[in-house]
């Protein structure tokens, strides 16, 4: 019996709509149309490097998805959290730090 493992197009259609991205967004952010976002997502279209690449970025996806589709990735809050803070810019992270902080400091002490 061989196991069907998910498409290109059905691991970034899902990453896109968990990020809660348009296909309009999403095309604009990464430098194509959003009728090559559709082909992709729809169509089995398998884009350049480059394209992948940005998907890949854009949309935290973790590459093994794409790659290693045998491999069950579980996509926990944690895992989600820790792929979006590579996307952060210095201020973001020190704004991010400042929130972590204030939300342990006000966790009830045992």
């Amino acid at each position: 019996m061989q196991i069907k493992y998910e498409t290109l197009g059905d691991i970034i259609k899902s990453a896109r709509t968990k990020a809660d991205i348009t296909v309009e967004a999403l095309a604009e952010k990464i430098g194509v149309s959003e009728r090559y976002v559709y082909r992709i997502e729809n169509e089995g279209k398998r884009p350049s490097y480059d394209i992948l690449y940005k998907l890949i970025r854009e949309l935290s996806i973790l590459p093994d998805q794409i790659f290693f589709p045998e491999k069950q990735v579980a996509d926990s809050e944690m895992e989600s959290i820790i792929r979006m803070l590579y996307n952060c810019d210095a201020r973001s992270m020190q704004i991010i730090k400042a929130t972590i902080k204030a939300a342990l400091d006000s966790q009830p002490k045992e």
